[in-house]
């Protein structure tokens, strides 16, 4: 059986602001095992979402090399691949299409544990930002990825819809690989195994939560 795993070496990211370059990422470097629950602190604008669209494909480092050795989500509840023109319905039909999986086998999860109702047959371009992270969640779920990236995005949706996806995500998929990006403590204390701090551009780890949250809170 192939090792799963992802590794980034020496990934930098930076981006060309007035009066200069804003270097994001400055050699950062991580691997990623099957099963690890990877739990990234970071404040706003440190960095914490590119670093996870660069893991998943959605932006190129400026430099460095990613490995993806595991079958990897996009950012979960990221809306930029939907087709606006096209409805859910349609948009899932395409997807699963792209990752070679049974879309009449999803349909029915999706629409569900979308609660988009009747929505679900109508273009994109009408829902409001709400309704398409909910629809990309659900599309995210239903595909059977060994690695889901998580980029703040239980706070989808009202406080039911976001405990029904917590459960599914960390407890129904418990045996997949994710990594959770967060400037909040509690989901990654509960449900990671590795803990890393994303500051100035580079990602520390530390041997425990506490560890991490102590360096954290002193920036």
């Amino acid at each position: 059986m192939q090792e799963k795993y992802i590794k980034l070496d020496n990934v930098t990211k930076a981006f060309k602001v007035r009066g200069g370059i804003n270097w994001v990422l400055r050699g950062v470097n991580l691997t990623v095992n099957y099963g690890d629950k990877i739990g990234i602190l970071g404040r706003n604008g440190s960095g914490k979402s590119t670093l996870i669209k660069i893991i998943g494909g959605v932006l190129k480092p400026s430099s460095g090399n990613v490995t993806r050795k595991m079958k990897i989500s996009w950012p979960l509840a990221f809306t930029g691949g939907f087709q606006g023109s096209l409805t859910g319905f349609d948009n899932l039909r395409f997807i699963c299409r792209i990752y070679g999986v049974n879309w009449e086998d999803k349909v029915e999860f999706v629409e569900k544990f979308a609660e988009l109702g009747k929505y679900f047959y109508e273009p994109v371009k009408t829902y409001s930002s709400g309704m398409r992270a909910r629809l990309a969640f659900a599309l995210s779920l239903a595909i059977d990825f060994d690695c889901y990236l998580i980029d703040e995005v239980t706070a989808v949706g009202d406080q039911r819809f976001q405990k029904k996806s917590r459960e599914l995500l960390f407890e129904g998929k418990r045996e997949k690989s994710f990594i959770l990006v967060s400037h909040q403590p509690k989901q990654i204390k509960q449900f990671c195994n590795r803990f890393f701090v994303l500051s100035n551009g580079k990602l520390i780890e530390f041997e425990d939560f506490d560890s991490a949250w102590k360096f954290y809170s002193m920036q």
